[in-house]
């Protein structure tokens, strides 16, 4: 709720903390005149006297000549109040704890205020605040990867993001054997769709042979793609559960079995990893390379849900400590508290 009520009315939240502040002074100290209540708060008396007539004009405080008390409605609406911004700070220090365990530079987590927003939009709308906060005006490059949360990041992008700023989407990796819709060069041309930016496309398979792998970054067309990519100020990736991967991108079985005989639990930038963030196995593949990350200024993953966790934090094992990470309740509880479901 507090998400939504800052998205659409920024600083709102600053507004019912200090009303609060204000509410609660009075109750601890009623009768209370207006003086002594600014002193207390640090406030002016000009300041507190326009909160003080809104907080009377909707008859949640009385005033007479002794000083100042809290209504019926007061006490109750201080109490809701409470109850909601105790939630907020909950969750900002669920993020600080999450980052600090993380090793990274900032956690993002998003509540699931409404059970009938789908959870992949919930966690879209978040990134797509930060996208917007992390662009400047100039002219600039993001590099995004594929996969079905980042379709729901693709589809929550409008136009306000790139007014004036002169974007560029171009697909962090090749083509994968999945779905078209989930493949990084659709996706950022859905982006580039909704925004009015441009896009490039990145014409080749996502894995191929070391000797394929050679001739086709010789090829005119995929080199020039590349070198936008090399000058992307920002991308944007999910984290995914390594079987999951390996039967999308459709290994062969013998990869599969080296993959279960490692324990691998997540894959990124083509590299599966194991629980403690080491590569278990790597495909040769056309695109961003996992050591090019620390090159990059902004780096922004998106995964949620409790199935993911254990996949989050073995990526985060090996992500350059400038990553910001945007994730849900579910996911967050279960790296806190360590308790995996394999």
């Amino acid at each position: 709720m507090l998400s939504l009520i800052e998205r659409v009315a920024p600083g709102t939240i600053g507004v019912l903390m200090r009303r609060l502040e204000i509410l609660g002074e009075i109750h601890r100290s009623s009768p209370i005149g207006r003086r002594a209540l600014a002193q207390k708060l640090d406030l002016t008396e000009r300041t507190l006297r326009s909160e003080v007539d809104i907080l009377r004009g909707e008859k949640l405080i009385h005033a007479d000549t002794t000083g100042m008390r809290l209504s019926v409605r007061g006490q109750t609406t201080m109490q809701a109040l409470a109850q909601l911004l105790e939630r907020q700070t909950t969750i900002q220090r669920q993020e600080a704890a999450l980052a600090e365990m993380l090793g990274i530079q900032s956690c993002t987590i998003v509540c699931r205020d409404d059970e009938k927003v789908d959870a992949k939009e919930q966690l879209a709308d978040s990134v797509v605040k930060i996208v917007d906060k992390l662009l400047d005006n100039q002219s600039q490059t993001i590099g995004v990867m594929g996969g079905t949360t980042m379709r729901s990041v693709a589809n929550a992008f409008e136009s306000r993001l790139v007014d004036a700023r002169h974007a560029l989407f171009v697909p962090a990796r090749g083509g994968a054997s999945d779905s078209p819709d989930i493949q990084p060069n659709q996706i950022a041309a859905r982006m580039a769709e909704l925004t009015g930016a441009k896009s490039r496309t990145l014409n080749a398979p996502e894995h191929v042979s070391a000797e394929t792998h050679s001739l086709l970054l010789e090829e005119p067309e995929i080199k020039k793609t590349l070198r936008f990519l090399s000058e992307a100020i920002l991308v944007i990736f999910s984290i995914g559960r390594a079987m999951e991967m390996a039967n999308r991108f459709r290994l062969k079985q013998q990869d599969l079995d080296k993959l279960e005989e490692h324990g691998a639990v997540a894959e990124a930038f083509g590299e599966f990893l194991d629980q403690n963030g080491k590569v278990v196995h790597k495909v040769a593949r056309i695109g961003l390379s996992a050591e090019q990350l620390s090159e990059i200024p902004n780096l922004l993953a998106v995964a949620g849900g409790a199935n993911k966790a254990q996949a989050i934090q073995a990526y985060m094992k090996t992500a350059p400590p400038h990553t910001q990470l945007v994730t849900d309740q579910a996911a967050a509880q279960v790296i806190l508290n360590g308790e995996y479901s394999l």
